[in-house]
């Protein structure tokens, strides 16, 4: 079932038993290794099999009393020894690995990673290992990288490693469309979802009025499970409606029990929480956005020969009235359907009364790309395309337009398209969702329009504070960053002249 496969384990120990077996399997790798034993060495002293000691080893069996007093005796140690879960001096770093957050908020098997391995590399280097993860931790503590960002950050990786793609989710939402009769080609109403919802899944559905509620009042929707109560803020606009309502199928479909229960986030519990509101998210987005009629659509846009701003918004609305929906449906299909893999996405907002951009989200695909999230407060380029919407968005309108972002300092070009809006749901912010496709041999045979002489190219940075470009002239800071960089490299080839010029005196 797909609800297995989504399934996942942390590396925390599950039991006091699980730490258990994982404590003697260590300590009886050490003894082992310090009599310089081979698996294959102790199975002949012990008469034990060699597989059977390597799943000890690796904490998935423990030993009987008789075979625990065997190796005791082979390893010259006593079976009090043996049996403590108390870490003599080499293994003492393992024990704060083991109880500290930082692999019990990490699900590794999402990964790849499997536990036993991982414990066999900590077990060979247990205090290099310990210095490691506390760098990490250290970094991120230096860069304020609390909790949510990151779950989030991992949750990101998880979703570019498998290149925001995911078949399972896909075909269950095309199973849903065909139980349900419902015709692809159409906007899905609302209330096809609501009477859905109600009936299949036998929830009560009310919008009201959460101003009442003081702070509530951009919450967008809350789910009361006990009494399977949706309640819908009165204040959403139809596409956002729509979304939320998918969603909450997509939770029922895939059978995910542990989710978050607000819309927007108030609070999370684990990461499984952030996890599962992504799938039930991808789900809305393969049930609201047709996965075939996407690519067609596209795929022949892309084909023409004129790029026209006009033409995209049209494309959109010919899905949905969120092209935040859209943009991001385009990170699950343009890779896996149409080749275009080297691509980003990114959602930029700016508040009402201030200049300073922040990115609200971002997705690279293949690799990552060179526009990206930055943590040091620094000044993203105003050339990119979507950063000049924002400052140029009128009250209620959307603009989208399109221009080849050249990365001079990196060597790269992409085609950015990008659309911005009032976002309708805050006090005045507004939103620019872009992607950015890698101009490549491949990719400029996909697009039609990359020649259009509607399309400008623009050299720019990621910050200001990074940037080569000497004449900006909309820079809003020093290329600090850059001036240090050039300062080092300038004192690294002033050292390396003094060492030729002693050598060759």
């Amino acid at each position: 079932m797909l609800k297995i496969a989504f399934n996942f384990l942390y590396l925390g120990m599950n039991s006091e038993s699980d730490y258990i077996k994982t404590v003697f399997g260590l300590k009886l790798k050490q003894l082992r290794q310090k009599k310089n034993w081979s698996l294959q060495d102790l199975a002949l002293k012990t008469g034990l099999s060699k597989s059977y000691l390597n799943e000890i080893e690796n904490g998935k069996k423990y030993p009987k009393h008789d075979k625990i007093i065997l190796l005791s005796e082979s390893l010259s140690s006593t079976f009090d020894e043996l049996v403590s879960t108390k870490l003599d001096k080499g293994l003492a770093p393992f024990n704060e690995i083991l109880q500290s957050d930082f692999f019990k908020e990490i699900p590794l098997d999402l990964f790849g990673i499997n536990k036993n391995n991982l414990i066999s590399i900590i077990s060979d280097a247990p205090k290099k290992v310990t210095a490691f993860i506390n760098a990490l931790i250290e970094i991120s503590q230096n860069y304020n990288l609390g909790k949510e960002r990151f779950y989030f950050a991992v949750l990101r990786s998880f979703q570019e490693l498998y290149d925001n793609y995911f078949p399972e989710i896909e075909e269950k939402a095309m199973e849903f469309i065909r139980e349900n009769g419902i015709d692809i080609n159409e906007d899905l109403q609302a209330s096809v979802l609501e009477n859905i919802l109600a009936e299949k899944f036998k929830y009560n559905i009310r919008s009201d009025d959460f101003e009442q509620f003081g702070t509530l009042d951009n919450l967008r929707s809350l789910f009361i499970p006990e009494q399977k109560l949706l309640l819908l803020n009165r204040k959403l606009e139809k596409d956002q409606r729509t979304f939320i309502l998918a969603k909450e199928i997509g939770f029922n479909v895939l059978e995910l029990k542990v989710r978050p229960n607000t819309y927007s986030w108030l609070d999370f519990g684990s990461f499984e929480e952030i996890l599962n509101n992504f799938y039930a998210s991808y789900f809305a987005g393969a049930l609201l956005i047709s996965k075939k009629r996407t690519v067609e659509k596209t795929s022949e846009f892309f084909l023409q020969h004129t790029w026209e701003p006009k033409g995209f918004e049209a494309l959109i609305e010919s899905f949905t009235d969120s092209p935040e929906t859209f943009y991001y449906r385009l990170t699950n299909l343009l890779s896996s359907e149409m080749g275009i893999r080297d691509l980003f996405y990114l959602c930029l907002v700016k508040k009402k009364g201030s200049d300073k951009i922040q990115i609200l989200k971002e997705l690279h695909l293949n690799h990552q790309q060179a526009p990206h999230a930055n943590a040091m407060n620094e000044h993203y380029c105003r050339r990119w395309i979507a950063v000049k919407n924002l400052h140029h968005l009128k009250e209620n309108e959307t603009l989208t337009d399109a221009q080849i972002s050249h990365y001079k300092d990196q060597g790269v070009s992409y085609l950015v398209i990008s659309t911005s809006q009032k976002n309708p749901f805050s006090d005045g912010s507004n939103r620019s969702y872009c992607l950015g496709i890698l101009l490549n041999s491949q990719t400029i045979k996909k697009i039609g329009f990359i020649k259009s002489p509607t399309i400008k190219t623009i050299n720019v940075g990621v910050t200001c504070e990074s940037c080569s470009i000497a004449d900006c002239e909309v820079r809003q800071a020093p290329p600090v960053r850059l001036e240090k960089e050039y300062f080092n490299l300038s004192m690294k080839n002033a050292v390396e002249k003094i060492r030729k010029q002693v050598n060759s005196e």
